[in-house]
């Protein structure tokens, strides 16, 4: 199996398509080379700072599906250098992703990072496990304080990974990452009003003694 995610997507009509709009010659030199299927410490510190991620799944009538995974930074959690895992909440409970994991194991995923304007695409095969299987696993993919309910653990088996240009990709913030980027115009902004104050009163003063 090849460690290139360009490889193990390049269908013969992929290769047709970039054929007839002339980028062929281009991605011709870069098979083999983009992409790998063994997580760095640069992967391990990007993913488990996410709070979510796109997941992929395709139908037995071939339709691809997507849906969106979210928790508390650090729910996906890489354990060990082909593995990931997380803990399936409770949702909608119509069970698509889950349905069609049982007949195709295969699912790609996206990791956004868009105050940086990074992304990962990750394609794995996926595991399912009950949670009373495994109390060890369970516990290490744990969510402390998460009031969701667990269904299931999915342990997602690594096949490739490419990182992503950031062309495109609009910078959006979450209301914790503004709030940290507006901490120092805040305090900025308090030293100002305290300074206003003391000058008031200080001009308060000296037409008080005139």
């Amino acid at each position: 199996m090849s460690d290139s995610l360009l490889d193990i997507l390049s269908t013969l009509s992929v290769k047709a398509a970039q054929a007839a709009n002339g980028s062929d010659a281009h991605y011709y030199g870069l098979r083999g080379k983009l992409g790998s299927n063994v997580f760095t410490a640069r992967e391990a510190t990007f993913i488990e700072a996410r709070d979510s991620f796109y997941m992929a799944t395709v139908s037995e009538t071939g339709w691809p599906y997507v849906q969106h995974r979210g928790g508390q930074p650090g729910f996906l959690r890489v354990l060990d250098e082909k593995t990931l895992g997380f803990q399936d909440f409770r949702g909608n409970r119509q069970y698509i992703s889950v349905g069609n994991l049982g007949a195709d194991s295969r699912v790609a995923l996206l990791l956004m990072d868009y105050p940086n304007r990074r992304r990962l695409k990750i394609l794995a095969h996926a595991e399912m496990k009950d949670v009373a299987d495994d109390a060890q696993l369970a516990a290490r993919l744990a969510t402390p304080g998460y009031r969701g309910k667990v269904e299931r653990v999915f342990l997602l088996h690594l096949e490739a990974f490419d990182w992503n240009c950031p062309q495109h990709i609009t910078p959006r913030f979450t209301g914790s990452e503004l709030e940290e980027a507006l901490m120092p115009v805040r305090k900025r902004m308090s030293n100002l009003e305290l300074e206003n104050e003391t000058l008031r009163a200080r001009v308060s003063k000296s037409r008080g003694t005139e």
